[in-house]
């Protein structure tokens, strides 16, 4: 049994070492094919075309993608020319060589060291972006296999301009150039459209995930009574802003982790219950918890007097009176702008509840947080 059972592929040290080892030998394959097939000659080039299969059959060390990726190779160092979708996509390679009027039937010396010189000619004759410069017709036309709109194409032709011609940089192949800078700017494209595909406005009615929650209560450890007061707050400021995200979720578990860390690090954990000092004023942290909900300090401080006033007389004892504060504080932003939002058909607002703690309530609503004092 011979050790090369198939007809071997003979390449030129130097057109390797000036092209590259794999653009050599792909080639090489491509010129036995010319020699063996039935070329189509048009417009100066002999034009052939082969599937991606016979290309596998030839060269089986290499898979469709790298056969697509030595290819491009060659055409962007101008030796080849590519007529063809990609090949992945099409399945097949319709190509010429880059020499007008030749044909060549097999790759001696002289026509690999004529490849070589024609590769190292080419890559030296590269000239700076030439003015008023256009994209040739071929150029168009492979980009329009990847259905990019023509207007987009010519939307990117004065910024591709004025960039090159500033540089003022050498290159053997504007076109490819082009190509490569259109297909990243489409891809961007996009991607951003997708995004923006899936984005939705915050509405008056919604409400985190059961995902979410569980991150927030199970995984975090975050009181539920905690995390449904932060809810409404969430959910007006966004809607007042009228923002579209497709990641409301993600937002509230921060924004809710946020207030939470400063929650707990700031209000106090006393021993002992006691009642309320008559000179004692909220904290600087619990303003900035606060403000973390979006509620100013003067809202909060307008209700200072009569909280203090209410606590002192009731006698009760409480061992963090930062948190009953907070409460009533985020209590009372809610009914505030739950009632604003709430417009009857005559144009009145509803009714709503006072501002003032001295509601029959206050007692069962007040007490019914004990989350924020463990």
């Amino acid at each position: 049994m011979s050790l090369i059972p198939e007809k071997t592929l003979t390449i030129s040290p130097s057109l390797a070492a000036t092209i590259g080892l794999e653009e050599a030998v792909l080639l090489q394959a491509l010129n036995e094919l010319v020699c063996h097939g039935t070329p189509e000659f048009n417009k100066g080039y002999q034009w052939l075309t082969v599937s991606l299969q016979q290309l596998l059959n030839i060269m089986p060390f290499w898979d469709a993608a790298a056969l697509q990726r030595i290819s491009v190779n060659l055409r962007d160092k101008g030796i080849l020319l590519i007529a063809s979708t990609p090949l992945m996509e099409g399945n097949e390679l319709r190509f010429a060589f880059n020499e007008a009027g030749t044909c060549n039937k097999s790759f001696t010396s002289t026509n690999t060291n004529s490849v070589a010189i024609h590769s190292t000619t080419h890559r030296q004759g590269a000239k700076p972006l030439p003015p008023m410069w256009q994209p040739e017709t071929e150029i168009l036309r492979q980009l329009d296999q990847y259905n990019i709109p023509a207007q987009f194409i010519n939307d990117q032709l004065p910024e591709f301009s004025t960039y090159w011609s500033e540089r003022n940089e050498p290159q053997f192949s504007w076109g490819s150039k082009f190509i490569k800078h259109v297909l990243r700017l489409w891809r961007e494209h996009q991607t951003k459209a997708t995004k923006l595909s899936q984005q939705i406005p915050m509405c008056a009615d919604w409400q985190p995930s059961e995902d979410a929650m569980n991150i927030l209560i199970q995984q975090a450890g975050i009181n539920s009574n905690f995390v449904e007061d932060a809810i409404p707050e969430f959910m007006l400021y966004w809607v007042e802003r009228g923002e579209a995200s497709n990641t409301w979720n993600s937002r509230f578990i921060m924004h809710v982790k946020r207030q939470w860390a400063r929650f707990t690090a700031t209000m106090e954990n006393d021993c002992e219950p006691r009642v309320i000092p008559a000179n004692w004023n909220p904290s600087e942290e619990l303003f900035e918890v606060l403000a973390l909900a979006n509620i100013s300090r003067k809202f909060a401080e307008q209700l200072t007097h009569e909280f203090i006033l209410y606590w002192k007389d009731s006698g009760q004892a409480h061992n963090s009176w930062n948190t009953k504060f907070l409460q009533q504080v985020k209590r009372e932003w809610s009914r505030q702008q739950s009632a604003t939002s709430q417009v009857t058909s005559n144009g009145q607002q509803r009714s709503h509840r006072s501002n003032s703690t001295r509601n029959n309530s206050l007692i069962d609503e007040l007490s019914d947080r004990s989350w924020a004092s463990t």
